[in-house]
């Protein structure tokens, strides 16, 4: 499993000009997944999530998470951050889990966070075609994968 998650100040995500999920304060979480990604993924990703010291304390220093804060999180279902551009200029899609494998991780997904956030997160619409609107707070951006935690 593979995020990019970025601390913001709000996002949205809307589908046919339609908002279907918004946040204020909190973590834009993009979400990609394998084929053989599974429930430990889920689980240590989410929790990664809620817990990362991504918001200043009061001397301005990233110490507090999303839940220290009382922020929100809005995930977006996103198979494009498993793209291979080794060969020539169009992107292959390979390593992607197909729709009816990633979108029921995606849901289970979105199920921890809400659970270990202690509130709904939002989303957008799995396999839609999404206009995603955020204001980047910092910027804060940072790429994690369950399988190269660092």
């Amino acid at each position: 499993m593979r995020v990019v998650v970025q601390r913001v100040a709000s996002a949205s995500v809307a589908v046919d000009g339609q908002i279907t999920g918004e946040i204020g304060r909190g973590l834009l979480v993009l979400a990609g997944f394998e084929p053989d990604d599974g429930d430990a993924d889920l689980d240590w990703m989410a929790g990664k999530l809620v817990r990362l010291r991504l918001f200043p304390d009061e001397v301005g220093v990233m110490n507090r998470s999303v839940a220290e804060v009382g922020g929100e999180i809005l995930a977006v279902s996103q198979f494009t951050l498993y793209a291979s551009v080794k060969k020539g200029n169009r992107p292959s899609w390979s390593r992607a889990a197909r729709g009816e494998v990633s979108g029921p991780l995606f849901e289970r997904f979105v199920g921890q966070l809400s659970a270990q956030l202690g509130r709904p997160v939002p989303t957008g619409v799995f396999g839609a075609d999404m206009q995603v609107a955020l204001v980047n707070d910092g910027p804060v951006t940072l790429a994690v994968d369950s399988r190269d935690p660092e």
